[in-house]
């Protein structure tokens, strides 16, 4: 029989702090291989490299599949948690419910993926402004083509623009 994964739902559950480290481990290995392909991703952006950004969707959909199944174990943590008396809705608050010892263990680890978070967070929004930068980039240049450099409307009743390309038709 094939090894469970630390997120697969777990016939009995586990300690609390058992359960919360394996949950935790497994998060910051999704986060840390996040931050790889979204760095990944801007140097694609960058270059232009539409291929290689192609060949990133698949380990994207992979870690989403599991984040998604972290965020199903962390629902789970959080009810089991309810069930023994530990009133949390977040992880760091469970973490802090916990007896002095296991919150030792545990609380940098909850610190590190809070600022792991932070840091996609960040990522993703570096990543989303280079596409909107190079979106406007873009549109302007359609725009330089299309009306041929003119500041006037294209379409208008005072002076109706010429059919043909700027680019393509202008005499020498």
């Amino acid at each position: 029989m094939p090894n469970a994964s630390p997120l697969a739902p777990h016939p009995s559950p586990l300690p609390m702090e058992t359960a919360l480290a394996d949950f935790l481990t497994e998060l910051s290995a999704i986060q840390t291989e996040l931050l790889a392909v979204l760095a990944d991703k801007r140097d694609r952006l960058l270059t232009s490299d539409l291929a290689a950004m192609d060949a990133l969707r698949e380990r994207e959909q992979e870690l989403i599949s599991r984040l998604q199944a972290c965020h199903d174990r962390r629902m789970e943590l959080l009810a089991q948690a309810a069930s023994e008396g530990i009133n949390a809705n977040d992880l760091r608050t469970l973490a802090s419910a916990l007896p002095l010892s296991q919150r030792q263990k545990l609380a940098p680890t909850v610190r590190e993926a809070a600022a792991r978070m932070r840091l996609l967070q960040h990522h993703s929004l570096t990543n989303w402004v280079l596409v909107q930068r190079t979106l406007i980039h873009l549109s302007q240049v359609l725009e330089i083509i299309a009306t041929g450099g003119r500041l006037k409307p294209t379409y208008g009743k005072d002076d109706s623009a010429t059919p043909g390309g700027f680019l393509v038709d202008q005499a020498a």
